[in-house]
C-alpha cells in the first residue's frame, strides 16, 4: 500500500507536468478518432477538470460511504455528460489544478485516517463490483494513472498529425 500512497501523493506534480507538455494551442485539441485512448475521450483540459471532479465527488465520497456505511452501493459517474454540463473547456488550468492539488490532499488526509480494521469494510462499486476500502484507494491510483495515459496518448496523436 505504501506503493500505491507515494503514487498519490506524486499525481498531481505528474498531472501537472503532463499537461504542460501541450502548447496553449493544444490544450483543447482532439482527434477525429478516439479509438486506443487508455482514459475517457477528453481533451488535455478536460482531462484535468475530469480528475478534479472525480476525486472530490467520485473518490472522495466513495472513500467516507465505505466508512460511514454498511456495504454502500457506490455509483460511477458520466464523465461526459459533467463534461459538457460543466463546460470543462472553458475552464481555467490554473484554477483547476489549483483546486485539485487541494482536494488530493483532502483525500491523502482522509486515507491516513483510516484505521487497519477499516481498510477491510466492504462495499460495492458499480462497473467494478465487491471490494474493500483498500481496493478503493488501489481503484483510485488506477484511474489516476488511465489519465496520465490518456494525456501521452493524446501528445501522441498530435505528434502523429504533425509528422512531415
Amino acid at each position: 500500500m505504501l506503493a500505491t500512497l507515494s503514487a498519490l501523493a506524486a499525481f498531481p506534480d505528474q498531472l501537472e507536468a503532463h499537461f504542460a507538455a501541450f502548447a496553449p494551442e493544444q490544450r483543447h485539441w482532439a482527434p477525429t478518432s478516439w479509438e486506443g485512448v487508455p482514459s475517457e475521450p477528453f481533451t488535455a483540459i478536460e482531462q484535468l477538470c475530469h480528475v478534479r471532479d472525480i476525486e472530490v465527488e467520485g473518490y472522495q465520497l466513495r472513500l467516507r460511504r465505505t466508512i460511514d456505511e454498511d456495504n454502500p452501493l457506490l455509483i460511477s459517474l458520466d464523465g461526459e455528460a459533467m463534461a459538457r454540463e460543466r463546460r470543462y473547456a472553458e475552464a481555467d488550468t490554473s484554477a483547476v489544478l489549483a483546486d485539485f492539488r487541494r482536494a488530493r490532499r483532502e483525500t491523502l488526509a482522509l486515507i491516513e485516517s483510516i484505521s487497519a480494521e477499516q481498510f477491510s469494510r466492504p462495499a460495492r462499486f458499480e462497473g467494478y463490483g465487491e471490494l474493500t476500502l483498500r481496493s478503493l484507494v488501489h481503484y483510485l491510483c488506477s484511474h489516476d494513472q488511465q489519465h496520465l495515459a490518456g494525456l501521452q496518448w493524446l501528445l501522441g496523436k498530435i505528434e502523429a498529425g504533425a509528422r512531415p
